[in-house]
């Protein structure tokens, strides 16, 4: 059990025990400690003594006073400091001469064997004294009574000694003195001083100890526990406070052969958990210095080696678009808003599909930063934007002298740098056979292997992929592996293109053109508001709906940098609004000059219809599909039954639509 905190202010408690004739001499002299110490002055002797000082847990004294066999006996069975009063050479002399008036025949009794200097010092005065000894309050009496069949007419002695004699008729002298008494109480104040800073040293040490993290033991030269924390004791099963003084190995056997031999780190299982053990030194002021074990869980480390890894990744990699940015009131832009929210609470892999400019990226974005990793990184990657081999060292990194050229330390791959974060893996068809059997062992395993290396890393890592073309066809055509294709399509989201949402059309097309705007001073000025934007684009609502808009979002965003340029460079038409506001008017001529695309001939619009009969039809099926999938809040397998059709011929309906 360890000893309860204490003001170290607090005056230290002193008793004074005695069943004797030195009880007085205690009372005599208590008053001159009074404002030094809490002094208790005890009348009960050895067995009981030792009862009424362990009974009181937490108010114990911090030292003992006691004399003669009473204070060897307690010495011996209490935790506590234990002064014994002992006398002087002039407590002896006087003594000795008080007693030559009682008797001829003097005898001095001393607890234990008289020590050799009061020997020498009674020969070097010539005084004729019969020395006697006793070990214990049970042949104290028997001593006494030897000495008075010897003829010894006085006894100088302890108090049991003292009033042993005066019960047998023989003249008694008590040994002790008030200078005595008083030395014995300076040096218990001195020593429950010394106690109490010791005590607060050692308090300190195991606050110290109990606040760490990992397990800490330290260990003497023989491998004896001198301190253990909480957590460590947990670990081995054992109790903290017992386990001082005892062998190490001994509390734990399972341990042997486990630590460290020198100073450094190794590895132990301890009861089913791993642990990386630390052994360094103890300092000490002796020769045989000690031990310092410390126990980390080895999950603890993994766990500071992610947050490290995920705190020191650069700006580049953070989401920039929220959900508020995807910009539009059609139904299908309000699924998809919709199943982003839902898909955000999850951390199982997403595939996007859409046409090329749809947005792919700003959904992922928004996605992320609406789920639990949105304050670790969010890692985009194009997969057909490298050649395989700089896409593979960019993906899984590499130690180094990997190859040729490889960064001196080696690199961290992307998918490490999105620990904890989400990958954005785009144009994943683009990916090559070769790495697709790499990713998906990413993606089940959750760990990374760097080129040149063979030892895996762990990764907490979220997969969003997308793709502008449909896999189902990469799979029938060998260019894209299946396993890997059921990995990645497990949450789904098909992007509309922007021909199938025309009333998103100029929404769209205002917020862009604000965000021109924003970049552009001279331009500030015309488009303060929304309003203004609307009506600057008034006349071109007709021409940009009629347009297909291959390239969707990306398309619109570049036509509509044109208009703003020439918004800021050229003289328009200026119009009162019906506030009688002056404003800028855009006129379809002008549009037809900076993007002349949108005017194209009509009978390339026509072909192009005629041909969408059968297109028509798909995205009928494709629309069907969508409405199935939100009804069922994404369950494929539930759609697949409802519409009778597999999962692959579902895809291939949703991706011929696009």
């Amino acid at each position: 059990m360890s000893t309860p905190p204490f003001d170290p202010a607090q005056r230290p408690r002193i008793w004074a025990v005695s069943i004797s004739r030195l009880r007085d001499l205690f009372f005599d002299i208590a008053g001159e400690y009074v404002e030094r110490a809490d002094l208790r002055i005890v009348s009960h002797g050895f067995e009981d003594a030792v009862h009424e000082i362990d009974a009181v847990g937490a108010g114990r004294p911090d030292v003992v006073i006691a004399g003669g066999s009473n204070g060897a006996y307690l010495k011996t069975r209490v935790s506590v400091p234990v002064v014994l009063i002992g006398p002087t050479g002039f407590d002896v002399m006087h003594a000795l001469a008080r007693a030559r008036r009682d008797g001829a025949k003097v005898a001095l009794v001393t607890h234990g064997d008289t020590p050799d200097e009061v020997r020498r010092f009674i020969a070097a005065y010539g005084i004729d004294v019969t020395f006697a000894s006793y070990q214990s309050a049970q042949d104290a009496e028997s001593v006494v009574l030897d000495l008075r069949d010897r003829g010894i007419q006085a006894v100088v002695g302890p108090g049991l000694i003292a009033d042993l004699a005066a019960n047998a008729g023989m003249g008694a002298v008590f040994l002790y003195s008030r200078a005595s008494v008083r030395a014995a109480f300076d040096t218990a104040l001195e020593v429950a001083q010394a106690t109490r800073r010791e005590t607060v040293r050692r308090q300190r040490l195991d606050n110290l100890l109990q606040h760490l993290r990992d397990g800490v033991v330290a260990l003497d030269a023989q491998g004896r526990v001198e301190a253990m924390n909480q957590r460590l004791a947990r670990v081995l099963g054992i109790d903290a406070a017992q386990a001082v003084g005892r062998a190490l190995l001994e509390l734990a056997p399972d341990l042997a052969g486990s630590l460290p031999d020198a100073d450094g780190d190794t590895f132990c299982t301890v009861r089913g958990a791993s642990y990386v053990v630390h052994r360094g030194p103890l300092a000490s002021s002796s020769s045989a210095a000690g031990t310092v074990l410390t126990f980390q869980e080895s999950r603890a480390v993994e766990r500071l080696d992610r947050t490290l890894r995920s705190r020191q990744r650069v700006q580049q990699f953070s989401a920039r678009y929220q959900l508020g940015d995807i910009v539009g009131v059609s139904d299908s832009i309000e699924r998809v808003r919709t199943l982003v929210q839902r898909y955000a609470k999850s951390d199982a892999t997403v595939l996007i599909l859409g046409e090329s400019g749809t947005g792919k990226e700003m959904v992922a974005q928004s996605m992320h930063q609406l789920s639990a990793r949105r304050d670790f990184a969010f890692v985009a990657i194009n997969c057909g934007a490298f050649p395989e081999a700089l896409l593979e060292s960019e993906l899984f990194g590499y130690e180094e002298g990997a190859f040729t050229g490889a960064r001196k330390g080696g690199k961290a791959g992307l998918i490490e740098v999105a620990h904890r974060g989400t990958l954005f893996l785009d144009e994943i068809a683009e990916m090559p056979l070769s790495l697709q059997s790499r990713l998906l062992r990413v993606l089940q395993e959750r760990e990374v292997v760097r080129l040149g290396s063979t030892e895996p890393t762990r990764v907490d890592i979220r997969v969003v992929a997308a793709t502008h073309r449909a896999l189902t066809e990469g799979i029938e055509a060998g260019s894209f592996r299946a396993d890997l294709y059921y990995r990645l399509n497990i949450l789904s989201i098909a992007l509309p293109p922007l021909r199938e949402r025309p009333t998103d059309l100029l929404p769209l097309a205002v917020e862009l053109l604000l965000q021109a705007a924003s970049r552009e001073p001279r331009l500030a000025a015309r488009l303060p508001d929304a309003d203004a934007a609307r009506r600057v684009l008034a006349n071109l609502s007709e021409p940009l709906k009629r347009y297909t808009w291959p390239g969707n979002v990306r398309e619109l965003q570049n036509v509509i940098e044109r208009i703003a340029v020439e918004l800021a460079d050229a003289d328009v038409e200026t119009g009162t609004d019906s506030n009688g506001a002056a404003e800028t008017l855009f006129t379809r001529e002008i549009l037809r000059t900076v993007a002349p695309e949108i005017f194209e001939q009509p009978h390339t619009r026509t072909k192009k219809a005629a041909l969408t009969l059968r297109e028509r039809s798909r995205h009928v099926e494709a629309d069907e599909i969508r409405a199935a999938l939100a009804a069922c809040d994404g369950d494929r397998d539930a759609v697949c039954q409802a519409l009778g059709i597999s999962k692959t011929t579902l895809w291939r309906k949703l991706n011929a639509a696009q």
